[in-house]
C-alpha cells in the first residue's frame, strides 16, 4: 500500500510540475496556402528546443484584412491570441487602439536581441512613434514572373527581356497571338490592401495621401499615369478579368506568359512548376527615375498582457527573427528576410541567393522600397474596398481609366473627411 501511495504521489507531482512548466502560446496567422507548412515547422523546431512552451494555432485567416478584423473583434471580448502576424499596412489600426505590446523595453534589455543581425532600416516598418510594435517576419516586393518557354515560342528573346511596361505589353501581345488557351499578361491588381495599385502609383513617383493625411493624393499626375497603365494592361496587353487565385494556377500550368505578383509565391511556384517549363523573375518596372515599390509582407506582434506569457512570447518572437528561422522562411516561401546575418552568411542564405537568380530579384529592389500605406481612421478598410471596386471597373472595361480614378478619389476623400 505504501508503495502504491508513493507512486501515486509521484505521478501527481510530475503532472503538476509539467502543467506548471508549460506555457501555451496561442498564435494567429493569415494565408495558410503560403504559411501553413512554414508556421508548423517553425513551431515544432522552437518547442523541441524549448519544451516549457507549447504553440497552439488558431484557424488561419484567409488574408490580411480578415486577420486584422478578427483581432479587432477579439480585443472587444478580451480573447486575442498571444501572438499575431499582421500585414504591414494593418499594424496602425491595432496600435491606434492600444492592442499590441510595445516591444522596445524587451528589446533594449535583451543582449541576445542585439546579436540577431536584424536590418535596422527594415525594422522601421514595425515602428510607430519610435516604438517597436512589430518584428518583420517576411518581406516582399512586387516582381514580374516570365514564362521563357512561351516567350521563345512567341519570337522573344529570354536573354534580353524588356524592363518597361511598353516592352512587356508588346511581348504579351505576341504570346496572345499563339492562341490555344495561352494568355500573354496578367497583373494581380486585386491582391490584399490595394498593394499592386500602390505599386503603380509609387513607381510613377506618387504617394497615396498628403503628408498630413488629410488629402487623397493619388489623383495627381502619378496616379493618372498609374491608372492609364492599368487600362493598357487590358486594352494593349489583353489582360482578362480574372482573380489572382486563377492567374497563379494559369502561370503554374504554363498558360500565362507574363505575370506580375509578389515574391511571396516564388517558393510555391518554383516547386509546382518543377521542370515543366523555364521561367525567370525580373524587377518591377519603374515609371519614372526615383520611383519606388511598396514593401509587402507581415510582422509578428505580441498581444498578450500576461507577464508569464510575455516572457515565452518574447522568446518565440526572437526565434522567428533569427537567421535560422529567416533561412527556412525564405526557402519555403520566396519572401526575403529582415535579417542581414541570414542574407550574408554562407551557412544561412548567401550560397542560396548566389545559386537562385529568381530569388535575388527582390533583393535588388531593397534600395527603393516604400511603406505599404494604410489610410488612417475607422474608414481605412472601407477605403480599401472603394479603391478595389474602382480598379475592377477599369479591368472589367466598365469605366474609362480617368473616369474611374476621379470617382475613386472623390469617394476616398469623403471617407477620409469623416
Amino acid at each position: 500500500m505504501k508503495k502504491l501511495y508513493r507512486v501515486g504521489v509521484a505521478l501527481l507531482l510530475a503532472h503538476g510540475a509539467a502543467d506548471a512548466a508549460t506555457t501555451e502560446l496561442v498564435v494567429d496567422y493569415p494565408y495558410p496556402g503560403i504559411f501553413k507548412t512554414l508556421q508548423e515547422d517553425l513551431a515544432n523546431r522552437f518547442t523541441k528546443a524549448n519544451p516549457d512552451v507549447s504553440i497552439k494555432f488558431t484557424a488561419p485567416a484567409t488574408d490580411y484584412e480578415q486577420a486584422n478584423q478578427r483581432v479587432l473583434l477579439q480585443a472587444v471580448t478580451g480573447q486575442t491570441p498571444d501572438i499575431t502576424f499582421q500585414g504591414l499596412n494593418r499594424q496602425r489600426v491595432l496600435i491606434d487602439k492600444g492592442i499590441p505590446v510595445d516591444l522596445t523595453p524587451l528589446a533594449a534589455s535583451d543582449a541576445e536581441y542585439a546579436g540577431l543581425g536584424l536590418n535596422q532600416n527594415l525594422l522601421k516598418i514595425g515602428q510607430f512613434s519610435n516604438k517597436q510594435y512589430g518584428l518583420p517576419f517576411s518581406i516582399s516586393t512586387p516582381i514580374v514572373y516570365i514564362n521563357t518557354d512561351l516567350i521563345r515560342r512567341a519570337g522573344g528573346d529570354p536573354a534580353s527581356l524588356p524592363g518597361d511596361w511598353d516592352g512587356l505589353f508588346a511581348l504579351a501581345a505576341k504570346v496572345n497571338a499563339l492562341g490555344g488557351g495561352v494568355r500573354g499578361f496578367h497583373y494581380d491588381w486585386d491582391i490584399s490592401g490595394n498593394w499592386l495599385w500602390q505599386a503603380l502609383v509609387y513607381s510613377h513617383g506618387g504617394v497615396m495621401a498628403s503628408a498630413d493625411e488629410r488629402r487623397v493624393q493619388f489623383g495627381d499626375p502619378a496616379g493618372q499615369a498609374a491608372i492609364k497603365r492599368l487600362g493598357e494592361m487590358r486594352s494593349v496587353a489583353g489582360m482578362k478579368d480574372v482573380p489572382y487565385t486563377v492567374s497563379v494556377q494559369d502561370f503554374i500550368a504554363g498558360n500565362l506568359g507574363i505575370w506580375v505578383q509578389t515574391t511571396a509565391f516564388l517558393g510555391n511556384v518554383t516547386r509546382q512548376v518543377g521542370d515543366k517549363f523555364a521561367f525567370k523573375t525580373v524587377a518591377y518596372p519603374l515609371g519614372v527615375s526615383g520611383g519606388k515599390v511598396p514593401a509587402g509582407g507581415n510582422v509578428a506582434m505580441m498581444l498578450t498582457k500576461d507577464p508569464q506569457k510575455q516572457k515565452a512570447a518574447w522568446r518565440y518572437l526572437k526565434f522567428l527573427a533569427s537567421p535560422e528561422a529567416a533561412t527556412l522562411m525564405v526557402k519555403t516561401t520566396g519572401y526575403f528576410p529582415a535579417n542581414d546575418t541570414a542574407i550574408t552568411k554562407q551557412e544561412f542564405l548567401a550560397d542560396f541567393y548566389k545559386s537562385n537568380e529568381n530569388y535575388r530579384t527582390a533583393l535588388k529592389q531593397l534600395n527603393y522600397v516604400a511603406t505599404w500605406y494604410a489610410f488612417p481612421g475607422q474608414n481605412g478598410l472601407k477605403i480599401t474596398d472603394v479603391i478595389q471596386d474602382g480598379l475592377h471597373s477599369v479591368v472589367a472595361g466598365r469605366a474609362a481609366p480617368d473616369v474611374a480614378l476621379n470617382e475613386i478619389v472623390e469617394k476616398t476623400q469623403k471617407l477620409l473627411d469623416r
